[in-house]
């Protein structure tokens, strides 16, 4: 790396000039997150079944006692020996934040169609305790764009993030909110895919301080490992 070196004084005029844009993206932001907790909501009419360690629960069960549900579709298909680096990265986060957020009225659960045996497998490798569980052949997946059928690729209908054609992976990956009233109905609130699941990745917020930032010198996330890997 080759920066320019200064004196303090020139550096700190520096800092200032990017101080003033770093605040009027800061107020951007809060414009934009106060715009997405306005979004309508979608009631949820499908009865939703999953497969948890304790055997069969739906939608509704993954809330507890919270009123609101983020939900982290991971990639784990059925058949699959395969642990997506990328979603581990993820939710390598998430035992952490919950600690906090569940105080804040939010449960969070992983879902995966891979069997809850194989969940529960690479759950006990990883180290995570966050609830996972099993969409298995229900609709869960595919009703929410992050799981696409033969036959949906062939014909240009499995369609990824509001827009993207998916022609090969059956898999791909997103965070879906929902909220749960007082009578027990379910509204669907927001899903975000692809690079708004960065999210969730503290560990880019402080590589992002850094003259390296990502470090992604060969491609997008290409140093990144399961976290028993490194």
């Amino acid at each position: 790396m080759t920066h320019a070196i200064v004196s303090h004084e020139e550096w700190l005029e520096a800092r200032k000039a990017l101080l003033a844009r770093e605040r009027d993206m800061t107020h951007q932001l809060d414009a934009l997150r106060a715009e997405r907790r306005k979004l309508p909501w979608v009631r949820v009419e499908k009865p939703y079944i999953f497969e948890g360690p304790e055997g069969k629960c739906s939608l509704g069960d993954l809330f507890g006692d919270r009123s609101q549900l983020a939900i982290y579709h991971f990639m784990l298909a059925p058949g699959s020996d395969h642990i997506c680096p990328g979603c581990s990265y993820t939710v390598d986060h998430v035992d952490a934040a919950r600690q906090h957020f569940e105080q804040a009225d939010l449960a969070f659960a992983a879902v995966s169609r891979a069997p809850i045996r194989r969940i529960d497998e690479v759950k006990t490798r990883m180290g995570w305790t966050f609830p996972w569980v099993s969409s298995g052949e229900s609709d869960f997946n595919y009703d929410f764009g992050v799981s696409f059928t033969a036959e949906d690729r062939a014909a240009g209908r499995a369609i990824y993030n509001y827009g993207t054609m998916i022609e090969n992976s059956e898999e791909m990956f997103g965070i879906s909110i929902f909220v749960k009233d007082e009578d027990g109905s379910i509204f669907h609130t927001y899903s975000t895919y692809h690079r708004g699941t960065e999210l969730l990745m503290g560990a880019f917020n402080w590589l992002d301080l850094t003259p390296k930032g990502r470090n992604e010198t060969g491609g997008t996330m290409n140093w990144v490992r399961l976290h028993d890997e490194y």
